[in-house]
């Protein structure tokens, strides 16, 4: 046994002795060094070079090189293949050759090419082994020793917003860049420059001093809009001061568009850490806010990138290229005049409705939103937000100070208050009507026994109580929405129950997203804890909230024999669109709509100021409350939302907010009432 252990052994050991002599194959060497490559380890690939390869460049060099190429060119997917022969006779040979192919993405497409690897077998602490014959023709074909590669960018012209006439809102246009011939600058100048360019002495005196600046060179300092005629007047004056012309975004319609429009500006490592598998780049001009955001990536286009490799001898190779594709033009259903005159009308206001002072391009005015549509297409026709900010300003770049100054505004210039949901109040009236009439909760012609200007369930409501202005019994469906009875609706509400007032809400859009091109606050319910906040919802109280879209577009149902327009923005959208078939039946739809025209038609109607002969409007006025308890002072905002029932092809709504003691819901009702006056 003894002598057959030992044999065995002794087999294994000669076996094992055999496979250690065994020479390496060039073939096996190359594909340790393609799955290298593949990984990116550079520095590990630079082990197999040969001692030729190695004495023109070094590891740091070579190391360094593949990595600043791969990242300028942002090369992803790399992808090098490598098939083994079967029958390779080159391992008995000095030298072997392998040809390999090379597929990868880059900023200017994809790259490919096929290329030929010589491998030497050299000699390495008294081994033999393979080893690669590298010469930059590995990195990109036809590139040799002392050839460079350039990266060329041709910017694509950003798409325009313009709305449904073909009136610019955020077009292509130009600014004056302001700069100053490198050199000393007096105090005295330095001082009034700085001042006019809205800079410190500091900032000016540290954009002189760049490591690129040379003596006599126009140092660009700040952008400033041509429609600044006395600035750049005053700015030219002085001695060291230049200007040229330089592509920037205009917005013809400044503060009046700027929440729906917003501005562009310069890319931030942030935003093009999310971005930069969408091709863009630090180079890269974005959308900051509004639709210049949302739309960022139809309005960018595509740059035309090109790499070429410079021949050292001469001449020049095109590795790669990419054509320029310019933004897509965008077409908005808005009109620019209507938005602008509905802008002109908030921004006109009392200005009482907000505390504090107007920031930097915040004129004084109303606190609030405005909108418009037609409510027989769903075409959104205006989307306003007051105060607002110039984006002309915000795109060139504000100063620190008025950047603070905005932010710090009170009044908050910078929300978008049409995107945003608000407790309804009382023009959550005719939606409780539909639920109600739908439910057999409300009987149009039944009049409830309703007495005194207050009311509670029963004794379990302690001190709460709902209340009312306007005293009467009995009241019915039409009396209650005349004079805005908001006990008929809490009633109503408790009638229906938490489950079918919920249900019938739902049906309207409530608690689901609104399909529209800008994205917007969802409608809440709220959660109808209790008999209260059910009776207070149903009355547009509670936990209710809306957002002035969404209201403009549950009302469409009065219009359109109970069907639920779907609103749009973008003029490629198809019209009338129903977004919730038969929410209200025909008749009942009828029924509401004409109570909303009482509503001012009617002496006693609570929007009875907007009363136009010519112009004869059904609607709904609405005061939301926001309060910690009852019995105390809380703010109110004013609603009002009305269309032209002899031509219903604009509605408008609009909230104004901390109305009270200064005339209610009166005051949105008389702005919108001049909108009517005015348009054409």
């Amino acid at each position: 046994m003894k002598k057959v252990a030992g044999l065995l052994l002794a087999v294994m050991l000669g076996v094992l002795l055999a496979s250690c002599s065994k020479e390496p194959t060039p073939q096996d060497r190359f594909s340790e060094y393609i799955a290298l490559w593949n990984k990116q380890k550079f520095a590990d690939m630079y082990n197999y070079l040969s001692n030729d390869a190695k004495k023109k460049i070094s590891k740091d060099d070579f190391t360094n090189r593949y990595k600043k190429i791969y990242d300028d060119l942002q090369i992803t997917d790399l992808k090098i293949d490598f098939k083994k022969p079967k029958d390779d006779k080159q391992k008995d040979k000095e030298q072997a050759k392998y040809p390999f192919t090379a597929k990868m993405n880059s900023v200017a497409g994809p790259i490919n090419f096929t290329q030929e690897a010589l491998l030497k077998k050299e000699s390495k602490d008294d081994k033999e082994n393979w080893f690669v014959d590298w010469n930059p023709g590995f990195i990109f074909p036809k590139m040799q020793e002392g050839d460079k590669l350039s990266l060329s960018t041709v910017p694509a012209k950003r798409g325009e917003i313009v709305d449904r006439n073909g009136t610019g809102l955020a077009v292509n246009g130009q600014v004056y860049e302001v700069g100053v011939t490198a050199g000393d600058i007096a105090a005295p100048v330095m001082e009034q420059l700085a001042s006019l360019l809205k800079m410190t002495p500091d900032q000016v005196d540290k954009a002189l001093k760049a490591s690129w600046v040379q003596p006599g060179m126009f140092v660009p300092l700040k952008k400033v809009s041509m429609d600044d005629s006395e600035r750049v007047a005053q700015l030219v004056a002085l001695e060291p001061v230049k200007t040229r012309k330089v592509d920037a975004r205009i917005y013809p319609y400044k503060e009046a568009a700027a929440q729906l429009i917003g501005y562009v500006g310069q890319i931030t490592a942030d935003e093009l850490a999310k971005r930069k598998d969408k091709g863009y780049t630090s180079r890269d001009v974005i959308g900051k806010r509004g639709l210049e955001q949302v739309l960022d990536e139809q309005l960018k286009g595509q740059s035309g990138v090109k790499i070429v490799i410079k021949k050292n001898a001469g001449g020049e190779e095109v590795l790669a290229e990419k054509p320029v594709a310019d933004g897509k033009n965008v077409k908005l259903t808005i009109d620019a005049d209507l938005q602008a005159m509905v802008y002109a009308e908030m921004a006109g206001g009392t200005g009482a409705s907000g505390a504090g002072t107007a920031g930097a391009g915040a004129p004084a005015g109303e606190v609030g939103t405005a909108a418009a549509m037609n409510p027989v297409t769903g075409e959104t026709l205006a989307l306003v937000s007051s105060p607002s900010f110039d984006p002309n300003q915000a795109a060139l770049g504000f100063s620190a100070d008025e950047w603070k100054a905005l932010q710090d505004d009170a009044r908050q210039p910078l929300l978008t208050r049409f995107k945003q949901a608000f407790a309804p109040g009382s023009v959550m009236k005719p939606i409780t009507a539909a639920v109600g009439l739908a439910s057999g909760a409300i009987k149009p012609d039944e009049g409830v026994q309703i007495l005194g200007p207050k009311w509670q369930k029963d004794a379990s409501w302690g001190g709460y109580f709902v209340t009312r202005v306007h005293e009467g019994s009995p009241i019915n469906l039409e009396k209650a929405l005349v004079f805005s009875d908001n006990i008929y609706f809490a009633q109503a509400a408790l009638k229906m129950g938490k489950d079918g007032f919920s249900d019938g809400l739902k049906k309207f859009g409530f608690e689901e997203q609104l399909p529209f091109a800008y994205p917007l606050e969802t409608s809440k319910i709220g959660a109808l804890g209790s008999d209260i906040a059910l009776a207070d919802s149903g009355y547009g109280q509670g936990q209710v909230q809306m957002s002035i879209v969404h209201l403009m577009s549950t009302y469409t149902p009065f219009i359109n024999n109970g069907n639920m327009v779907k609103p749009i923005l973008l003029d490629e959208e198809k019209r009338g669109q129903v977004l919730k078939e038969g929410v209200v039946s025909p008749e009942n739809a009828g029924l509401i709509a004409a109570d909303l025209r009482k509503v001012v038609g009617d002496a006693s109607g609570t929007a009875h100021a907007a009363e136009m002969a010519d112009k004869p409007l059904a609607g709904k006025t609405g005061t939301a409350e926001f309060k910690q308890k009852q019995g105390e002072t809380g703010l109110e905002n004013g609603w009002f939302i009305g269309w032209n029932v002899n031509s219903p092809n604009l509605m408008v709504a609009m909230m104004v907010e901390n109305v009270k003691d200064r005339g209610g819901s009166g005051i949105p009702v008389k702005m919108v009432k001049n909108i009517y006056m005015k348009w054409k």
